[in-house]
């Protein structure tokens, strides 16, 4: 099994028709603006909202690691004291506090999924796995999640970064409908400097994937100081056509900064403020690129 943060319903951003979206815990990469902080670790971790807190010591008297103390009017916890019990998040009357991550194992998760499977064939929708990555996480588990799926007719849809060994995305071809594939900078330095890592295995692994029959929906995030240029652009275009890249849609997909609020609930720090979105004038002109190099199904937006 692997801990999972959200199975969110009714979601029409995720790839066709409704779906719904299983969201994974653990990524190989760190953007800077990632929308979802509380997947990047594997492991499950707690969340606090600080600035809601009253300082009212349910959670310190309830915990039996002595991991919360009150210090000038607010709860403080020591995470290496604390083992995820859970108690402070029952005992907290504000509802502040959350534990993200949680397994599943696969028959009660299916059984979970199938709930609106009226709505996925009426809509051309299904199933979509997604992050954090769900392409690192326990290649057994989401193999047999998916055949799993699949045996109930199910469509599945995987949204990857692409870092990650092929062998699992061959494994799950078989089952898998569309793969919603970020390509976030042509550039390796510019990838290392705000993804954490460079690009090589993401490009060779879109490479093999085309070639082994996928269907690929290539999803680009617009952010002016990291990939929103011409030369970018034209790079990625000159990659796909290289490679003879089969693209079923091109998504541009505008930076936005909706996520920020997530990150000192966990203690961590947002690192895109000063991002940018391209305007829409220049979103216009990225997605006329697409179209006059023959990708004609390219839309802005998800």
């Amino acid at each position: 099994m692997h801990a999972i943060t959200n199975i969110q319903k009714f979601s029409v951003h995720d790839g066709d028709g409704i779906r719904t979206t299983v969201f994974f815990k653990g990524c190989p990469l760190h953007c800077v603006w990632c929308h979802n902080p509380e997947t990047q670790k594997y492991n499950p971790q707690m969340q606090f909202d600080e600035a809601k807190c009253v300082g009212c010591g349910f959670c310190a008297r309830v915990c039996p690691n002595d991991a919360i103390k009150i210090e000038n009017g607010k709860a403080v916890t020591n995470p290496l004291k604390c083992m995820l019990c859970g108690k402070c998040v029952k005992a907290c009357p504000s509802s502040i506090r959350d534990i993200l991550g949680h397994e599943h194992e696969i028959r009660p998760l299916v059984k979970e999924l199938l709930k609106d499977q009226m709505f996925y064939e009426e809509s051309g929708g299904g199933v979509t796995l997604s992050g954090g990555e769900v392409m690192s996480v326990d290649p057994e588990y989401v193999l047999a999640l998916a055949k799993e799926l699949h045996r109930h007719g199910v469509d599945i849809t995987v949204d990857t970064c692409g870092e990650a060994p092929y062998e699992r995305f061959q494994a799950l071809l078989p089952y898998v409908s569309t793969f919603l594939y970020d390509v976030k900078s042509m550039d390796p330095e510019i990838h290392k400097k705000y993804m954490g890592a460079d690009n090589a295995r993401i490009l060779d692994n879109l490479r093999r994937l085309s070639a082994d029959g996928a269907r690929i929906y290539i999803r680009i995030p617009m952010i002016k100081e990291v990939n929103a240029t011409e030369k970018n652009i034209r790079a990625t275009i000159d990659f796909l056509h290289k490679n003879n890249v089969h693209v079923a849609q091109v998504n541009l997909l505008p930076y936005h900064d909706t996520g920020c609020s997530k990150y000192p609930r966990i203690g961590m720090t947002y690192e895109g403020a000063d991002l940018q979105a391209p305007t829409k004038e220049e979103m216009q002109e990225f997605a006329e690129m697409f179209k006059e190099a023959g990708y004609a199904n390219t839309k802005i937006g998800g």
